[in-house]
């Protein structure tokens, strides 16, 4: 393995990697008795960081399950690590690796819903044509409401807040916050960015038809260098509040540039305050709130038991935590073998309908009729540590996160246009 020129992430890869390597040099004998799932996100290109992040979640997920016991029978989970470079089209390459190499289940959501719905619909195709070798997906992140919608896979299980319940809950603040009057809808230029633009237009409007949208842009997913002129375009609209999806560099880089002009805007976003670096470039921007929406934030008081996995996790990887539905998504995958009794993938995904599961943010249950995890969504906001409200700085700054609201994932569930098509049970 080359050595010069090493990044985090690559120091971050080789440390699986020899984790990998202490694995199968206890068991390589027995390496048909793991149970194979295949990681595929970013790992390299402007997201890395992001891919880097749930990749470490997962893997920790695993390892603790592993240590555990492993599956009934005492059957260990291994986890495969593959770069989808946020591209259809590798993450079509990396899928078949995945199938050439003995994965059961796929874990992605972190490369995009363009890029989730392409490996979404290998799967299905992959699936049809091998019965017996069937592949679930295990969605963490990628929250297009069509995968859980029209678009609807028996295959696909999602296990993160859709983009419409992150936005009610988002509209449910909204409509309790009157000082907010001018939107202005920035977003990337793909199907999740186009809809956090529609649901917020069309869930912010109904809870406050008094709120005017004054102006909407659309720009290119990882490309943006300067958001210079993007913020001088809100400005000339007059709008106080920003709905954007941005995520990754596309949200710090926003901040920055908003920062540099001194418009002190208020964001409103559905993860962003889990991506590294984003509490840091708030803090350097000096103006300006964020509000994003999670089923957890770092320092929630409410939460002793996410509290106490962030304690160990950070423990053992040196590491913040921050997406309990990522550390989740192995857990419930492990779940649902254990009530089948079975690693049959048919059995497997039929026990994962339904299956409520104690996590540590609360109870969740697998609604059956579209596999859309209900869980609950925290809307919390990015702000300077005051002892009360915020007590725990983050990233190296003195800003943490404040609770603003809390919903249920019954509160925030919707209707659903999925038509499921279910193989027979075997």
């Amino acid at each position: 393995m080359t050595t010069t020129k090493t990044s985090a992430g690559a120091r971050l890869r080789a440390l699986f990697a020899i984790t990998a390597l202490a694995a199968a040099a206890s068991g390589t004998a027995h390496a048909q008795d793991t149970y194979k799932i295949a990681y595929i996100d970013p790992l390299s290109g402007p997201f890395a960081n992001v891919g880097e992040l749930m990749l470490l979640h997962t893997q920790y997920a695993v390892d603790d399950i592993n240590a555990r016991g492993g599956l009934p029978g005492g059957q260990k989970m291994q986890l495969l690590q593959f770069d989808s470079k946020l591209s259809a089209q590798e993450s079509q390459s990396a899928l078949q690796a995945a199938i050439d190499q003995g994965a059961r289940a796929i874990v992605t959501g972190g490369s995009g819903s363009s890029v989730v719905a392409a490996i979404l619909q290998s799967v299905a195709r992959w699936n049809q044509r091998n019965p017996g070798k069937e592949l679930l997906v295990l969605n963490h992140s990628s929250i297009d409401p069509d995968m859980t919608g029209k678009s609807c896979s028996f295959w696909h299980f999602q296990t993160e807040a859709n983009t419409a319940m992150k936005m009610k809950a988002i509209a449910n603040y909204i409509k309790k916050t009157p000082d907010i009057k001018k939107v202005y809808l920035l977003n990337q230029d793909y199907a999740h960015g186009r809809q956090w633009a529609s649901y917020g237009r069309q869930l912010v409007g109904l809870a406050r038809p008094d709120i005017q949208f004054v102006g909407e842009t659309l720009h290119p997913i990882g490309k943006v260098k300067d958001f210079a002129p993007y913020v001088a375009n809100i400005k000339a609209s007059g709008a106080d509040s920003v709905i954007t999806g941005n995520w990754g560099q596309d949200m710090t880089l926003l901040l920055k540039a908003a920062g540099d002009a001194g418009y002190n805007l208020r964001y409103f976003n559905h993860s962003a305050g889990s991506i590294p670096g984003t509490v840091l470039a708030v803090s350097q921007s000096k103006v300006g709130q964020l509000t994003w929406v999670a089923e957890w934030h770092p320092g929630q008081a409410d939460s002793p038991k996410a509290e106490a996995l962030a304690k160990a996790y950070k423990a053992r990887t040196g590491k913040d935590f921050l997406a309990p539905r990522i550390d989740m998504t192995p857990r419930l995958l492990a779940a649902a073998i254990a009530k089948a009794g079975s690693t049959d993938t048919v059995k497997v995904a039929y026990a994962l309908e339904n299956l409520q599961y104690d996590s540590v943010v609360g109870p969740v249950r697998m609604r059956a009729e579209d596999h859309q995890l209900l869980l609950p969504q925290v809307v919390n906001t990015i702000a300077p540590v005051d002892g009360k409200t915020v007590k725990v700085g983050w990233e190296g700054t003195s800003y943490g996160f404040r609770t603003d609201a809390v919903y249920s994932g019954n509160e925030l569930a919707q209707g659903t246009e999925c038509k499921m098509v279910r193989p027979q049970a075997q």
